[in-house]
């Protein structure tokens, strides 16, 4: 019987850093695997202006979902545009994430990073959207503006904000 083909899967176009760029997600997740790998055939690679055999697409998994990266040329770039995110129970998944996803990238604002291929991602805690939820709308504004001040989110001020023990 056929593998159930994903319905949506993100698409990521790189110059040349396909492969190395999936082998890096994938150490990083701990339920994930590469797939398959194309190559450029002669006439694709006429075509992209690609050596022949090298990477066309990696076919990747992380923590169960699907994800393609293609070795398309200079042509694109990743922007802020776009982001994947991360959702995480604790602490303790934050600072990993958080610190394997943004080594050689650029740590932003607010749970955002840019790793080292220029990929966006939102590291969150869970814990963040369900107190910005909450229906107090003073512990929800309390809890904004202490994420506003973060890089990378740290649930222990969140909570002090949410409960209004934040020193201001």
């Amino acid at each position: 019987m056929p593998k159930a083909i994903q319905r949506i899967t993100p698409f990521l176009w790189f110059d040349d850093q396909a492969e190395a760029a999936a082998n890096f997600y994938v150490s990083i997740f701990k339920i994930s695997k590469i797939g398959s790998i194309t190559r450029y055939d002669e006439e694709a690679a006429k075509a992209a202006g690609r050596p022949k055999g090298s990477v066309m697409t990696v076919a990747f998994d992380l923590d169960g979902q699907g994800f393609t990266a293609l070795n398309g040329g200079p042509l694109f770039k990743f922007t802020e545009a776009i982001s994947l995110v991360v959702n995480c129970q604790t602490q303790e998944e934050v600072d990993h994430f958080w610190e394997k996803l943004s080594a050689g990238g650029e740590e932003v604002q607010c749970g955002w990073l840019k790793d080292r291929f220029g990929v966006s991602w939102q590291v969150v805690p869970t814990v963040l959207v369900e107190m910005l939820q909450d229906k107090d709308p003073e512990k929800s504004k309390r809890v904004m503006a202490a994420m506003l001040k973060m890089k990378k989110i740290d649930i222990e001020p969140l909570k002090k904000a949410y409960e209004g023990r934040a020193r201001n």
